[in-house]
């Protein structure tokens, strides 16, 4: 048996499964089978075909991830204006890969516009809003090329939280900016009236 590679502290980094053209055979239907046959396995498909296995998170990045649901969960009931999804759900992007980011948010309207059966499997389509929260064993590289794609297939903002370097990157129309220790994080106009203390956030 081939171990896993391990980050820091024991958490392991993501296991890449080389598929190539035969993965790319499948249709996103079969795939989403394959994934509930493999259940337990947290899947993302790459665009070029390949699958990356994802560990579990370690308990302060689990903690974090279960906080920022729960701020955004009550900002989304109240402004009623799109669905919030949490880290288990999967997203097939225009460019064929297959993303769950660690908070997702689409508009009611495009959500409506969904069939059942897609609303039943992974869905067709890039959220509008996304966060990937990084822990001490990811890839900031990895994750950055992650959000690049996220807005490079139709994600209107997007945010990558660095709890441990105090850094958020902010992704929209006009590219990617780098705040250093923000006091708050705005999302403006795409959810208006979502307001995340950062501070408040971390120390949770």
């Amino acid at each position: 048996m081939t171990a896993l590679p391990l980050g820091e502290f024991g958490q392991s980094s993501p296991v890449v499964l080389h598929f190539g053209p035969i993965l790319r055979k499948l249709d996103d239907r079969e795939f989403f089978e394959f994934c509930q046959l493999n259940r337990d396995l947290r899947i993302e498909r790459t665009a070029e075909g390949d699958l990356l296995v994802m560990p579990p998170t370690g308990g302060e990045t689990g903690h974090r991830n279960f906080v920022l649901y729960v701020l955004f969960a009550a900002w989304a009931e109240k402004d009623g204006s799109g669905i919030a999804f949490d880290s288990s759900t999967g997203f097939v992007l225009p460019n064929g890969a297959l993303r769950s980011p660690d908070l997702a948010w689409l508009t009611r309207d495009r959500w409506n516009g969904l069939s059942k059966a897609e609303r039943d499997g992974f869905i067709p389509l890039c959220p509008d809003f996304v966060v990937e929260l990084r822990s001490r064993s990811d890839s900031i590289l990895r994750l950055r090329a992650k959000m690049q794609e996220y807005t490079g297939n139709g994600a209107r903002l997007g945010w990558l939280i660095d709890p441990d370097d105090r850094k958020v990157y902010v992704y929209d129309a006009s590219g990617e900016t780098c705040l250093d220790d923000p006091q708050a994080l705005d999302a403006g106009l795409v959810l208006p009236g979502f307001v995340l203390r950062f501070d408040p956030f971390l120390e949770s």
